[in-house]
């Protein structure tokens, strides 16, 4: 049974940086950051593959988000730079155990219960 359970969010400066953490238990081959900011669509931001390769949206935070795994404690981490207001946002980590990973939302089935990030 896969779970997952972000932690990180909270209020931030514009111009600053934030790392979101997702705890992973169970198999997965592929983790996601997705994001959805009030009155708009749920969009991805980067995901990762079990063997390290990892995908990024190309228009989503271009080049201000990094995704990576602590590998001694299964976490998936988001790093976020440049912090603009726009970034305000539900931030969820969502997982599948398909062959194919991106960031394409039909394929993700586990879904975190979202941690909030709020840049003023």
């Amino acid at each position: 049974h896969v779970q997952l359970v972000e932690y990180g969010g909270g209020s931030a400066q514009a111009g600053g940086s934030l790392t979101l953490s997702c705890s992973v238990s169970g198999y997965t081959y592929c983790v996601g950051w997705f994001r959805q900011a009030p009155g708009k669509e749920r969009e991805g931001i980067a995901a990762r593959n079990k063997f390290g390769s990892t995908y990024n949206a190309a228009d989503t935070m271009r080049g201000r988000a990094v995704i990576s795994k602590d590998n001694t404690n299964d976490t998936i981490y988001l790093r976020i730079t440049n912090l603009k207001p726009d970034d305000t946002a539900m931030y969820y980590c969502a997982a599948h155990q398909g062959r194919q990973c991106n960031i394409y939302e039909e394929r993700f089935t586990f879904w975190g219960q979202g941690t909030q990030v709020t840049v003023s």
